[in-house]
């Protein structure tokens, strides 16, 4: 039961790269972390809590995420919003905040959630560029990849596609939509002229998921693997070995759309 009666919610972007993810860890530095610390600096005090909608991993960013705030007291949210973006570092960033009721619950609120994962295909990568994306060399099947992405849509079984814990007995959720599309995001001079990202909008997702349905289409893109393993995950996930996780740095939070406000 949340005792702090004042409750305020903030939409906020970082770029994960800097951080063990979203969760406070022992001794590693987390988004989570670096926020309560600035919180902290600024209200003066540490009566307060706070909650993610999501909780990254390691080196991923967030474009399109919120976290709430309760408070004991009553303050002027929107003077101390520019506070708060003044000490934080330049990789996090509260883009907006706003008044909720101390009941609403921001983690059973979130509806859907979209995330991207950013890629190329060049044969001429340079290191630069790979803070933000990932580059694969193989020749790539675009069409046996957007083939693979239609079969994630609708509610299967992801255990063969995320990391399994030992409490968890529901795999179970829904793919709303999938597909790969052409990036305008990033340009310059040293990025790849075409860029993609792998987009895939759910109600929710497990440990690693995303990245081990980019690695499943990856894997049919170079010819490694037939699509119709991905329906034979879904329906017998133990039979397989467990897929290796694209790596972190391509992968964005893109979107979090909430119920209930």
């Amino acid at each position: 039961m949340q005792s702090r009666p004042f409750s305020y919610l903030f939409s906020i972007s970082y770029f994960g790269a800097r951080y063990k993810g979203w969760a406070p860890q022992p001794n590693q530095p987390t988004v989570q972390r670096r926020l309560e610390r600035v919180l902290r600096h600024v209200l003066g005090h540490e009566d307060f809590s706070l909650i993610g909608a999501s909780r990254t991993d390691s080196g991923v960013s967030c474009v399109g995420g919120f976290v709430q705030v309760f408070l004991r007291d009553e303050v002027e949210i929107d003077l101390l919003l520019p506070q708060f973006n003044e000490h934080l570092p330049q990789d996090i960033h509260l883009n907006s905040v706003k008044v909720v009721p101390s009941k609403f619950n921001l983690i059973k609120s979130v509806k859907q959630k979209t995330y991207r994962y950013y890629f190329s295909n060049s044969a001429d990568f340079h290191p630069f560029a790979s803070a933000f994306l990932v580059n694969i060399k193989e020749n790539l099947s675009w069409d046996a990849m957007k083939l693979a992405c239609q079969l994630f849509i609708g509610i299967h079984d992801f255990k063969g596609f995320c990391k399994p814990s030992e409490n968890k007995t529901d795999y179970v959720r829904e793919g709303l939509s999938a597909e790969i599309c052409d990036s305008n995001e990033f340009m310059g001079q040293y990025f790849p002229q075409k860029i993609y990202y792998f987009q895939i909008t759910g109600t929710g997702f497990l440990h690693h998921q995303v990245r081990m349905m980019m690695s499943a289409i990856w894997q049919i893109g170079k010819g490694e693997m037939e699509l119709s393993e991905i329906e034979a995950r879904f329906e017998t996930p133990d039979n397989f070995e467990k897929l290796p996780p694209a790596p972190a740095n391509g992968l964005v939070l893109w979107r979090t759309i909430l119920d209930n406000l």
